[in-house]
C-alpha cells in the first residue's frame, strides 16, 4: 500500500504543467482578425473600382509621388523593427535604459523611438493629402479619389490609435513601482497591433502605388 502510495505521488510530482495561452494575447489576436476582414473589403472596395474605371486610374495615378511613398514605406517598416526590440526589453523586464548605448534601452526608449516613426510616417501622408489635394484629387472628386482616400485613410486612423497606444504604455512603465509580467505582456500585445499595421501597408502600397 505504501508503495502504491508513494509512486502515485511521483507520478502527480513529475506530471507536466499545462500552460494556458494568455487570454489578452489570445483576444487580441481574434480582434486583429476581425480587423484583417475589414481591411480584406477596403482592398475589394478598390479592386472594383479600378475594375470599372481603368482610364480613370491611369490618369489620377500618375500624380502619385512614388519615391516620396517609398522613403515613408520605409519609415512605418523599420519602426516595426524598433517596437520588436522594445518588445524583447519588455521580456527581460527592463522598462528603462540603463545606458546611452541602444544595447542598452529598455522598452520606453524603443518604444518612444517607434512613436517618433510612426508619427513621422503620418505626418508623411498629410504632406501627400495636401499635394493631392491641389492637384484635385479629393474624396469626391472622382471613384479613384475615394478608393485613394478610404484606404490609406482608415490604415492611417489605425496607425494615430497604434501611436496613442505606445504613449500608454511608456505612461504605464513609468507609473508601475515594479515592471512585472504584466506590463510585458501588454507590450507584447502593442506589437502585434503595430506589426499587423505595418503589414496592412505593406499590401496598400504594393497596390496603390506600384501596381497602379
Amino acid at each position: 500500500m505504501e508503495n502504491v502510495t508513494s509512486s502515485s505521488m511521483t507520478q502527480t510530482s513529475t506530471a507536466p504543467l499545462v500552460q494556458r495561452p494568455n487570454v489578452v494575447a489570445v483576444g487580441t489576436i481574434v480582434w486583429l482578425g476581425s480587423e484583417v476582414m475589414f481591411f480584406a473589403g477596403l482592398f475589394a472596395i478598390y479592386f472594383t473600382l479600378r475594375s470599372t474605371s481603368p482610364e480613370l486610374w491611369n490618369t489620377e495615378s500618375s500624380i502619385l509621388n512614388v519615391p516620396f511613398a517609398t522613403v515613408n514605406t520605409l519609415i512605418l517598416v523599420s519602426s516595426s523593427f524598433t517596437c520588436q526590440f522594445g518588445v524583447f526589453a519588455a521580456e527581460r523586464l527592463q522598462s528603462r535604459a540603463t545606458g546611452w548605448k541602444p544595447t542598452q534601452w529598455g522598452m520606453v526608449e524603443w518604444f518612444f523611438l517607434t512613436y517618433v516613426l510612426g508619427a513621422l510616417f503620418v505626418s508623411g501622408q498629410v504632406w501627400e493629402y495636401s499635394n493631392l489635394v491641389e492637384e484635385g484629387v479629393t474624396l469626391n472628386s472622382s471613384s479613384y479619389g475615394s478608393a485613394f482616400y478610404l484606404t490609406t485613410g482608415f490604415h492611417a486612423l489605425h496607425v494615430t490609435a497604434g501611436l496613442f497606444t505606445f504613449l500608454l504604455m511608456i505612461g504605464r512603465a513609468f507609473g508601475v513601482k515594479n515592471f512585472g509580467h504584466r506590463e510585458a505582456t501588454s507590450a507584447i500585445v502593442v506589437s502585434y497591433y503595430w506589426h499587423f499595421v505595418d503589414v496592412v501597408w505593406i499590401g496598400l502600397f504594393l497596390v496603390i502605388y506600384i501596381l497602379k
